[in-house]
């Protein structure tokens, strides 16, 4: 039989890289055959060895290697930015994205996963259900019916996004987070782990709670602070305000610290009784001193 698997690499070779072994594995397992043959993996940054080295399998280098060998890719960066970056490198040198399903997942009829998608163990996509390039659905996440994922979405683990749901490109969805159905969320939005979501959510905007309500905004990059903050984007919370600009009437004004109150003051020893008058009989007068008589 002739071989037709291909070759492989995953870049990133943190703790989602090392996962996304787990997935080539099981489904070249499952196929009981070798679908992707693992070359290793590429990295830049520091990748812990030993963690790499007890997956056997080799650091090949960094991500000036993906142009020069003739392989598939993974990308193994939970960052969306950081996929699209090396997503663009990719595509210029020619390379062909991965698109796995791991066997324990569940995917429905009318399914369409863009390049470099990973559904992950126990991750369920129902019916109607469009993802973007390098969408990662995470382990036990699911997507109902109808739901639309841009590119390099994130679906944490645990995820539960209803159906009818449009989420932007690069969005997250944290962790045990759920999109209540025919919700729209914004590219680059974050939900916080456990939230859930029962409005639409904008651009950029970073939510949590339950209900979950804005917490911040994520501006594109770092603004100075001798600069005005755009009047038309929410400004984060934790920027400090200048003393000589007006408190912005959107934000809640931190209340005054609260004075100490005084100590309580002692109330006045109560006098004894027999303070209360000076010496003498009822009157108050001297000892001695005696009413004149009367006129007879």
């Amino acid at each position: 039989m002739p071989d037709h698997s291909r070759s492989l690499v995953i870049v990133g070779a943190g703790g989602h890289g090392r996962e996304l072994l787990d997935v080539v594995e099981a489904v070249n397992a499952a196929d009981g055959r070798t679908r992707y043959a693992f070359l290793g993996f590429l990295d830049d940054g520091s990748a812990d060895p030993d963690l790499v080295a007890r997956r056997g399998a080799p650091l090949l280098g960094g991500l000036d290697m993906l142009g020069r060998l003739d392989a598939d890719y993974l990308i193994g960066f939970g960052d969306a930015a950081a996929r699209l970056r090396v997503d663009r490198y990719a595509s210029v040198h020619g390379r062909r994205p991965a698109t796995l399903v791991h066997p324990r997942a569940s995917l429905g009829g009318d399914v369409r996963l863009g390049p470099g998608t990973v559904v992950c163990a126990l991750a369920s996509i129902t019916t109607n259900v469009r993802t973007g390039r390098h969408v990662v659905v995470n382990v036990g996440a699911s997507v109902a019916h109808d739901c639309r994922l841009g590119d390099y979405v994130t679906v944490a683990p645990g995820a539960r996004i209803s159906g009818g749901v449009a989420v932007g490109a690069q969005a997250w969805i944290g962790a045990q987070a759920n999109i209540v159905a025919r919700r729209n969320v914004g590219d680059r939005a974050v939900i916080g782990a456990g939230s859930v979501v029962t409005d639409d959510i904008r651009v950029a905007q970073v939510v949590a709670g339950v209900p979950a309500r804005p917490i911040n905004a994520v501006p594109d990059r770092p603004r100075p602070l001798d600069r005005p903050w755009p009047p038309d984007r929410p400004q984060p919370l934790d920027r400090p305000q200048p003393l000589d600009q007006p408190w912005p009437p959107d934000r809640p004004r931190p209340l005054d610290r609260p004075r100490p109150l005084d100590p309580p003051q002692p109330l006045d020893r109560p006098q004894p009784l027999d303070q209360l008058r000076p010496p003498g009989d009822h009157t108050g007068r001297p000892p001695g001193q005696r009413d004149a008589p009367a006129p007879g």
